[in-house]
């Protein structure tokens, strides 16, 4: 079973070295598919220093210089050595190139953009024992694409999130886990820095491709 898979993806990398994209003029209008892992470096001491996460994303390119990444992030961390966090990011960023030539390797860009968060905080031994909550974010940063072929590219970025709604706080209380809110009635900062690893195809120029 394993010898089929890895035969499997061998297959798709060399399908997508081989085959050409038909682009018209420019990237503009390229749709891209990919898969992408994350490690947030958390700003709050109640938190490991780190969680971990996988996800998805699609691309769509507006101009030569634009492009849009619109993605879902699944990430857990450990809460103390007792409980476990985790959160689901779903949003968008515009990516825009300030260096372009052809036949590039490393094609930089810096980003910005807006995702939605959940996050839950939930003892290990007492899953009744939680907290949760919604917010909204703003996150910028730089990254680059490695172009490995005309469709495939590598990408590296580390971006600043920074959440806008109520912080809960971990504690231990008589050796007991407890969750507070702060802010109850208005908005507080809560930030934290991913560093994401990303592998894209393209799969058509949407407005160009004769």
């Amino acid at each position: 079973m394993k010898k089929i898979i890895v035969a499997c993806f061998s297959s798709i990398a060399l399908f997508s070295f081989a085959q050409p994209l038909k682009i018209k003029k420019n990237e503009s209008g390229i749709l891209s598919l990919g898969v992408r892992t994350t490690v947030s470096l958390f700003n709050d001491s109640e938190t490991s220093n780190f969680g971990t996460g996988a996800g998805g994303q699609f691309r769509l390119q507006l101009a030569e210089r634009v492009n849009t990444d619109w993605f879902f992030d699944y990430l857990t961390a450990d809460v103390l050595n007792r409980g476990h966090r985790t959160d689901y990011h779903i949003g968008w960023s515009v990516l825009f190139y300030p260096y372009l030539k052809e036949n590039q390797l490393f094609k930089p860009y810096v980003l910005a953009g807006h995702c939605f968060d959940y996050s839950r905080l939930a003892e290990n031994a007492d899953k009744t024992n939680y907290a949760e909550r919604w917010s909204s974010a703003v996150q910028m940063g730089l990254g680059t694409h490695i172009n490995l072929s005309q469709r495939l590219d590598f990408s590296v970025m580390g971006q600043y999130m920074i959440h806008l709604g109520n912080h809960i706080s971990p504690e231990l209380i008589n050796n007991q886990l407890v969750f507070t809110s702060e802010h109850q009635h208005g908005a507080s900062l809560e930030g934290h820095l991913l560093i994401t690893l990303g592998i894209h195809y393209k799969i058509v120029d949407l407005w160009g491709g004769k």
